[in-house]
């Protein structure tokens, strides 16, 4: 080679010279990124609620990188397809956090599947942002919980049927954790409030019969339904309601999981009239919120909507990325510091995260389903309220039982 040079010198210089200008530049050219992984399920029972979630995510990080990234680097997403199964989701945070190296983990729509991944984040000492409202009796120095304790969804929604309505609840949800502990919670409610259950059902994650259902609640006449089914059980329930005559006016249902997206791929009139509870609902009238939505319909398509998981996501991102431009650091345990003092006025208005409990300060709301998809607001909480992961009334020594749920 040093002959090759010495020999031609006058013509290999010069392309040596070219090739390390080139190089150059194209070291130049490339900018640094920084990963995130979102772990949401495009496919199978979970995909109608869960897939809007991604988008909402994208709009947060094209936002932040169009603002300038994080100190120069652009924000990189890794989607993964949780397949409706916490077991596999487990494995793709796994893969996600160890070979891709990804900064934090924003996903999962069931508890069963947070408490999969949990562990996953807690050995690695990483961090994932959860987007749903739960049933408490957790948290974790790992995790920011963007979505709604008990306190800040089926407590005061439960409170506020029973004083419209009356006493005699019904229980329907699926079979897995949420609904089986957030109930335990609900019972211990109507306890302290001398409310009634009449019956209370479960029913696997995609079941499609729910006519022994409809049927014993016609039967039953309760003064209001507590819905925590997830998934595409929701449409055959509320379509074995329609087939039992049960109406709104006769008996409303107050949902946990349905919101504007579910409205959307079920068919809103079948809903119409019923309830659910949320920290946001796309109805909410702020200019924030009016900007929210114009920029995801400009991003996704007019036709598009939005709602309360889909704005935690995208708040949860939005609070990472501002931690991450104050922290100045890559290095976790300062970025999570940082976290717990963070504020935002989001969409939903006022949130902050609290440092102690890793959830969120939100405001409360209810709203009644409308025929075109959307929701009326008919109670809010006119504050962000205080997460309250441990609710008061559920003595400590039952925490650890009612938090182990259905396996």
């Amino acid at each position: 080679m040093l002959k090759l040079i010495r020999d031609n010198k006058w013509f290999v210089l010069p392309v040596l010279a070219l090739l390390i200008v080139v190089a150059w530049q194209y070291r130049a050219d490339v900018k640094p990124v920084i990963r995130i992984g979102v772990l949401h399920s495009l496919t199978g029972t979970m995909a109608t609620s869960e897939t809007p979630l991604v988008d909402a995510v994208r709009l947060a990080v094209e936002e932040a990188n169009q603002s300038g990234g994080i100190h120069g680097a652009q924000i990189e997403m890794i989607v993964r397809d949780c397949r409706s199964d916490a077991a596999y989701c487990a494995e793709q945070a796994e893969n996600l956090i160890v070979q891709s190296r990804v900064q934090a983990l924003f996903g999962c729509w069931t508890s069963a599947c947070r408490k999969a991944v949990r562990p996953v984040v807690e050995r690695h000492h990483s961090l994932l942002f959860y987007p749903l409202q739960y049933e408490g009796l957790e948290q974790s120095p790992d995790i920011i919980y963007t979505g709604a304790a008990p306190n800040q969804q089926i407590i005061p929604m439960v409170s506020w049927a029973m004083q419209q309505y009356g006493p005699r609840v019904y229980l329907v949800g699926s079979n897995y954790v949420f609904p089986r502990t957030a109930n335990k919670i609900v019972k211990k409610l109507l306890q302290a409030q001398g409310g009634q259950v009449l019956a209370e059902r479960y029913v696997q994650m995609d079941e499609h019969n729910l006519d022994a259902v409809a049927h014993e609640i016609a039967t039953l006449r309760p003064d209001f339904v507590v819905n925590t089914l997830n998934g595409d059980s929701n449409l055959h329930f509320f379509t074995a309601l329609k087939q039992a005559d049960i109406r709104s006016e006769n008996i409303s249902v107050f949902s946990t999981s349905i919101a504007e997206a579910e409205l959307a791929a079920i068919g809103p009139k079948l809903i119409e009239g019923h309830f659910a509870a949320w920290n946001y609902f796309q109805s909410v009238q702020s200019e924030e919120n009016s900007a929210f939505v114009a920029r995801f319909r400009q991003r996704f398509g007019v036709q598009r909507v939005l709602d309360d998981p889909m704005e935690a996501s995208y708040i949860g991102v939005k609070l990472w990325v501002n931690a991450q431009r104050v922290a100045g650091t890559q290095h976790m345990p300062t970025v999570k510091a940082v976290l717990g003092q963070q504020t935002l006025k989001a969409p939903s208005g006022i949130v902050a995260v609290d440092a102690e409990t890793q959830h969120l300060w939100k405001p409360v709301r209810i709203g009644r389903a409308r025929a075109d998809g959307q929701f009326d607001i008919v109670w809010q909480s006119g504050r962000s309220v205080a997460p309250a992961p441990f609710p008061f009334f559920i003595p400590h020594a039952e925490r650890a039982v009612m938090a182990g749920g259905a396996k």
